[in-house]
C-alpha cells in the first residue's frame, strides 16, 4: 500500500534497491550533460561538419540533399563506423558505388605508340603532377584534335596503360542534360572523383573527355544552350583554380583537391569557345599521322596474322589517304563470311537466336574457325569499304526524297 501511494505521488518512479528510490529524469547537471554527450555520439542527427556546423541542415540547402555519396567519412556521419584504416577523409565503399575509372585489361597485344604522341602526352600529365615545383604556369588541359579516325583516343588509352594511370573518361554525350547545370556538376564530380583515386588507391589518374567538340562546338545555326556555357565555364574554372573544386556544398579551407590533368580529344577545335581554348589553359596538339605512323601501327596490328611489313605497306599504299581506323575494318570486314559459315553449322538464321541464348550447358556448339589473314583478301574488304565511302559520298537520296516538293 505504501509502495502504490508512493508511486502515484512521485512521478516516474523506476526501482527501489535498499531503501533508496532511484527515479527518471533525476541527477545533476553534469550527469544529463554526458548522458547527452553520450547520444550525440551516436546519432547521425546530431552530427557536425568539419566547421562544427550541423551536418543535416548544411546538407539541406544544398542543391541536391539526396546525396548518396556521402558515405561512412569521418567527421561527417557515424564517426564509430567510418574507421582509421582508410584515412580520414575516404569513402569506404568507394570502389564498389563510385567506380567510375577505367581501367585497361582488355587491351591485349603490343601496339605501336606513335613517338612524338608519347611525348606530348607523357610530359603534359607529369607537368601537371609536379607542377608545384615548377616556377612556371602549367596548363591543366592537354587538347589533342585532328581527323577523324586517326586513333587519338586509343593512343592515348595507351599511354594510360603503360603509365599504369587510372583515368576517369567522359565523352561528348553526357555534356547535355534536360536538368540545368547538371553536366557541370558531373564534370566536376569526375575531376574529385580522379582526385580521390590519388588520395585513396596511391595511383595516377586523369579527367579525359572524349569528342568535347561534338559537345560544346558551334556548328551552322546550333544554338548555344545553358548547358554548353556552364561547361564551358566549369572547364575555365577548373583551368584557373585546380584545387578548389566545389559540388554544390560550401567553401570549406580544409577542402583541397588534388591537381587533376585534364585531356580533351576533338575533330576541329575552332568551334569551341575560344577564351577556353586560350594558351593559359589549354595546350594544343595536332595528331596528324605521318606516312611511317601509318605503317608501324597498321604493321602492328596485322603482325600476330603474320602480314609483314612490306605487305602492310602495300595495303597502305593502295589506299591512301585513309584514316587509320579504315585498316582496322579491313580485318574485320575478312571475318564475314566465316561467320555467316558458322550460322549455318549451327542451324541457320531461325535456330541461331535459339541455340545461343537458351542453350543447355551440355550443348556444344560448332567451333568458330576465323579466317586466314591474306593481302588479297585484305585487299578484297578495302575495296568493298571504298566502294561504300563512294556510294555515300556520290549519292544523295534526300535530294531523290525531296525532289517533287513544291511542284
Amino acid at each position: 500500500m505504501a509502495k502504490l501511494l508512493l508511486s502515484l505521488w512521485l512521478p516516474n518512479p523506476k526501482v527501489q534497491y535498499g531503501g533508496r528510490l532511484c527515479v527518471k529524469c533525476c541527477g545533476s547537471d553534469e550527469e544529463k550533460g554526458e548522458k547527452k554527450k553520450r547520444l550525440s555520439k551516436q546519432s547521425s542527427w546530431e552530427a557536425k561538419d568539419a566547421e562544427g556546423r550541423d551536418y543535416l541542415y548544411r546538407l539541406g540547402k544544398e542543391a541536391d540533399n539526396m546525396n548518396i555519396a556521402v558515405g561512412q567519412r569521418a567527421g561527417v556521419i557515424d564517426d564509430l563506423f567510418a574507421g582509421n584504416f582508410l584515412g580520414k577523409d575516404s569513402d569506404i565503399v568507394f570502389d564498389y558505388r563510385q567506380k567510375v575509372t577505367r581501367s585497361f585489361e582488355h587491351i591485349q597485344g603490343d601496339y605501336y605508340i606513335a613517338p612524338v604522341f608519347m611525348d606530348k602526352v607523357v610530359c603534359h600529365i607529369v607537368k601537371n603532377y609536379v607542377a608545384h615545383l615548377l616556377n612556371t604556369k602549367v596548363p591543366l588541359i592537354l587538347g589533342i584534335w585532328g581527323g577523324k579516325g586517326q586513333g587519338k583516343s586509343f593512343q592515348t588509352e595507351l599511354i594510360f596503360q603503360a603509365m599504369g594511370i587510372e583515368p576517369v573518361i567522359m565523352s561528348a554525350g553526357e555534356l547535355e542534360s534536360e536538368r540545368a547545370g547538371e553536366p557541370g556538376r558531373l564534370i566536376r564530380e569526375r575531376y574529385r572523383t580522379a582526385s580521390l583515386v590519388v588520395q585513396n588507391q596511391g595511383k595516377m589518374s586523369c579527367l579525359m573527355i572524349n569528342d568535347i567538340d561534338a559537345g560544346l562546338g558551334r556548328f551552322g545555326n546550333t544554338q548555344m544552350t545553358v548547358n554548353n556555357q556552364i561547361v564551358v565555364g566549369t572547364l575555365m574554372n577548373l583551368s584557373d583554380n585546380p584545387t578548389r573544386v566545389s559540388v554544390g556544398q560550401d567553401w570549406r579551407e580544409s577542402d583541397i583537391t588534388n591537381r587533376i590533368p585534364v585531356i580533351v580529344t576533338g575533330n576541329d577545335f575552332s568551334t569551341i569557345y575560344a577564351p577556353l581554348i586560350r594558351d593559359g589553359r589549354m595546350d594544343k596538339f595536332y595528331w596528324q599521322p605521318n606516312h611511317e605512323d601509318i605503317l608501324n601501327i597498321v604493321h602492328r596490328m596485322y603482325e600476330k596474322d603474320g602480314i609483314s611489313r612490306d605487305e602492310v605497306e602495300r595495303i597502305v599504299d593502295t589506299f591512301p589517304n585513309q584514316a587509320l581506323d579504315f585498316y582496322g575494318a579491313l580485318r574485320s570486314r575478312t571475318y564475314d563470311s566465316s561467320i555467316l559459315k558458322w550460322i549455318d553449322d549451327i542451324g541457320g538464321v531461325e535456330n541461331f537466336g535459339s541455340k545461343i541464348l537458351k542453350r543447355r550447358k551440355d550443348l556444344n556448339l560448332p567451333v568458330f574457325i576465323p579466317p586466314e589473314q591474306t593481302v588479297d583478301a585484305l585487299l578484297e574488304s578495302g575495296y568493298s569499304l571504298l566502294k561504300e565511302q563512294q556510294l555515300i559520298m556520290e549519292t544523295k537520296l534526300s535530294k531523290e526524297y525531296m525532289k517533287n516538293i513544291g511542284d
